[in-house]
Order: C-alpha cells, then sequence, then structure tokens
C-alpha cells in the first residue's frame, strides 16, 4: 500500500512539473540557430540579447495554424496596447516561402524568425513546444515572466505587460 501510495505522489509531482513555468532558457534552446528574414542564421541567445532593456512577448506560430490566425486580431490589439513592448515571432512553417508569405498576408509587425524543422525539431523540443500559438513573456532584463501561454491566455498576458512597463 505504502507503494502504491508513494507512485502516486511521485506521478503526480512529475505530472505537475511538466506544466511548471520555467524562469529561464535550457543552454540546449539557446544555442539553437534559426532563420532570419533575410535568410541569415540566428542564435537564439543572440537574438535575445537584442531584445535587452526592453519587455519582449514571443510568439511562435506558423501560417498554417488555424489557431495562430484566429488570435492574430488580439496580438494586433495586444500590440497596439503595448507599444514600448518589443515582439518577436517564430515561425514553425514547413517552408521559408510559406513563412515569409504568412508574415506579409497577415502583417505581422515584429522582428520574425523561423524554426526550419518545425514544432517537433529541437528547437521546439528545446523549449517544451507542445502546442500553437505559444507566447513567451521576458521582462526588461530577460527574465520569463511567463514561459507557456496559449491563444486563451491573452488576459493573464495583457496584465503582465501592464506591470512590467
Amino acid at each position: 500500500m505504502k507503494r502504491i501510495f508513494l507512485s502516486l505522489i511521485l506521478a503526480t509531482i512529475t505530472f505537475g512539473c511538466t506544466n511548471a513555468q520555467k524562469k529561464e532558457f535550457s543552454q540546449e534552446s539557446m544555442s539553437q540557430k534559426l532563420i532570419t528574414i533575410d535568410n541569415v542564421e540566428a542564435s537564439f541567445d543572440g537574438i535575445l540579447k537584442k531584445h535587452n532593456g526592453k519587455v519582449t512577448v514571443i510568439e511562435i506560430w506558423a501560417s498554417w495554424c488555424s489557431d495562430c490566425v484566429k488570435a492574430m486580431p488580439k496580438v494586433k490589439e495586444m500590440q497596439a496596447n503595448n507599444p514600448n513592448v518589443d515582439y518577436v515571432f517564430i515561425s514553425m512553417d514547413k517552408t521559408f516561402d510559406k513563412w515569409q508569405a504568412g508574415i506579409e498576408k497577415h502583417e505581422l509587425k515584429g522582428f520574425h524568425y523561423w524554426a526550419t524543422d518545425g514544432m517537433k525539431g529541437e528547437f521546439g523540443k528545446s523549449i517544451d513546444l507542445d502546442w500553437i500559438p505559444r507566447y513567451i513573456v521576458l521582462d526588461k532584463k530577460g527574465n520569463i515572466v511567463i514561459y507557456r501561454a496559449i491563444e486563451t491566455d491573452f488576459e493573464k498576458i495583457n496584465d503582465q505587460l501592464k506591470k512590467l512597463q
């Protein structure tokens, strides 16, 4: 009976921790290479360093993702209400051309990068990507304030942005 009880406690702790909000990116994620809009390779670490000193929202998305497209009006509203925030879009599109077409079609304003190996690739695994759109919020020092938010979490994201500015 004790073994069953201990097993249940361990399972509960393990499951609970998988959905926890991380406070920093792993070394693996920091070393991942993404592609810029100019088709140049950039490390995730380098990308984050460019936004030091600014509150930053990272959106992981794809042009083929219906939930991502449905959330875009809320993203644009968030941008209008928080103009001093940097917005970094990381695409999980399958091709460079589809990614660029998605940016143009949806008129996304911000900094754009492409993870060439998609959601199940190395970058996706390194940030525990299990759903898109996914939002990560960083404070001015580059610390993670929200690690895992999805399209139903805009109220939480907007509240946090107000506190950080």
